[in-house]
């Protein structure tokens, strides 16, 4: 199958993707057990038994449809911190998604999320050269939603009763892009960020 994107190692200085594997297992499971994040029934981060499920399914996913998982590693511990993921790619049009997020708590709102969102997005913009990135997430997380907005994504829509969740309990989508024209004024806003350690974000 031919890929647009081929698997790559993002580094910075304080974090560091790496394709997703069964190896990451345990420090996602230690990850996610930091904060109990499971516990969010807005989310789907998976329970510690039910982690190495999670990998499976995300690696179909790259298989079958071209995604791209990461596991995120905090660059001074070493330790596997969370997750992310390149998905919904529309390479015909240039377009992806960037999803399927989650961090240990004690590094949300840190320079180490801000960071992964500056590799992710330069690879995009930069690499991939995409014209418009995509987030979508649930209505009723704020959090997600607030730290979206403040990448500098706008708000496209929501889109209702968009999917069934685990719970049964209907979901309403938020949806956010960036496109290529708003780039610059969003990398160079990170930077800023990452240059005065004035990181909030997460998502």
């Amino acid at each position: 199958m031919s890929r647009w994107i081929e698997p790559v190692t993002l580094v910075g200085e304080h974090v560091k993707l790496v394709p997703l594997s069964f190896e990451h297992e345990q420090g996602l499971a230690n990850a996610a057990a930091d904060g109990e994040l499971w516990k969010l029934w807005y989310t789907s981060v998976p329970t510690p038994e039910a982690t190495g499920d999670w990998i499976a399914a995300a690696l179909v996913m790259r298989d079958t449809l071209g995604a791209h998982p990461f596991a995120v590693i905090d660059t001074k511990s070493g330790d596997v911190v969370g997750s992310t993921r390149f998905f919904n790619l529309e390479a015909a049009h240039r377009r992806l998604e960037i999803g399927h997020t989650w961090y240990a708590k004690r590094v949300q709102r840190s320079p180490l999320n801000t960071e992964a969102k500056l590799l992710l997005l330069s690879h995009a913009f930069d690499t991939l050269k995409t014209i418009a990135v995509e987030f979508r997430t649930h209505f009723m997380n704020q959090q997600s939603r607030a730290a979206i907005a403040r990448l500098g994504a706008r708000q496209d829509g929501i889109l209702r009763n968009h999917q069934i969740g685990r719970d049964g309990i209907y979901r309403d989508t938020v949806v956010f892009s960036i496109v290529e024209t708003e780039w610059p004024a969003v990398r160079a806003n990170l930077r800023m960020k990452l240059d005065t350690r004035s990181d909030a974000l997460s998502d």
